[in-house]
């Protein structure tokens, strides 16, 4: 066991080491992992989330969702149902609010004396580019192209691909990505002011790396090999894509400029949820994702309820105040 572990860390150390070089408009602060990557038994500790003293995401925040290849509705109901569970209440627990309600901890930290206002997502627009107007091989800086397509005020604007296209870096070392670009100048009566606004990629690996980026629910490419778990919407590639978004999406929160929360180097920061990445339920440990919750009828593994029967499973979320990984069930 203990070179099994040995061996994982070196992973995470090797994949953390193949970032990329972002362009001078737009910064990139985090991969998304969807591996068996960490190892953890119940209440282990982990090093500090430290505040690296930036700004968190406040206020009602509109996330846009740029869907780049073709989808079917079925499937873009996976993930706009995701976001709106984020804020509505469901009688069944835990839930996906529930899940959300934890990145919390980080706006209470007694920062500079006084804690961050609370954030409230809303989903806003949705844009449809089934024609790969970029071609079907896109660059870091052709996903901050689609970026901007959704709003820059008080925004996060997701972007989607699907799973016949290829993005610099996808597969070989990330399954996303979230990072800040800049808005246009606003005109103020003494000049004008440049926004920053906060986008996220993800792609959908079915096709390319499932078992890279779509793990519990494909036989991993590496580590201990165990038989996947049945995926809880019956979609491999898309409930793969809400594992990587969620992580992506609480790194977003909590480090949406590259200086609030993580650990290690600002060049491979380990995030709110990338901190505890291969972590879903308790006892997980590498190849294992941990005790999860089972839909009698489908057989699907999950860990969250959401809106319209929705059945999710979503990663451990590192708790600042006992500087543990903490999982939903």
């Amino acid at each position: 066991m203990a070179s099994l572990v040995s061996s994982v860390l070196v992973l995470i150390v090797q994949l953390h080491l193949l970032l990329f070089i972002a362009a001078p408009l737009f910064q990139q602060f985090s991969l998304a992992t969807a591996r068996p990557l960490m190892a953890s038994s119940d209440g282990e500790k982990f090093s500090s989330m430290k505040y690296h003293k930036g700004h968190l995401l406040t206020g009602n925040i509109t996330v846009n969702l740029i869907w780049y290849g073709k989808f079917k509705p079925t499937q873009r109901a996976i993930i706009s149902d995701f976001f709106i569970s984020l804020s509505s209440s469901v009688h069944n627990h835990p839930s996906v609010s529930t899940w959300w309600k934890a990145t919390q901890k980080y706006y209470y930290q007694p920062i500079n004396n006084s804690p961050h206002s609370a954030l409230t997502l809303t989903l806003g627009n949705q844009f449809l580019d089934e024609t790969y107007s970029l071609s079907k091989s896109l660059s870091n800086s052709q996903i901050v192209q689609l970026a901007s397509k959704g709003g820059h005020r008080n925004a996060i604007n997701v972007v989607l691909t699907a799973p016949d296209v290829t993005v610099d870096g996808f597969c070989s070392s990330r399954c996303g990505t979230h990072g800040s670009a800049a808005a246009a100048p606003v005109a103020k009566s003494k000049g004008s002011k440049i926004y920053k606004y906060a986008y996220i990629w993800v792609g959908n690996s079915e096709t390319q790396c499932p078992g890279q980026c779509a793990w519990p629910f494909h036989q991993p490419m590496y580590g201990p090999q165990s038989a996947p778990l049945v995926a809880p919407n019956g979609n491999v590639g898309m409930d793969g894509m809400v594992i990587n978004l969620a992580s992506l999406l609480a790194g977003t929160a909590t480090n949406p400029f590259g200086n609030g929360y993580y650990q290690g180097p600002a060049e491979a920061p380990l995030e709110a949820a990338s901190a505890c990445a291969g972590i879903y339920g308790r006892g997980a440990y590498p190849g294992y994702a941990g005790e999860l919750l089972k839909d009698e009828s489908s057989g699907g593994s999950f860990n969250a309820y959401g809106i319209n029967g929705r059945k999710y499973l979503l990663p451990a979320l590192f708790n600042p105040k006992t500087s543990s990984c903490e999982a939903l069930v």
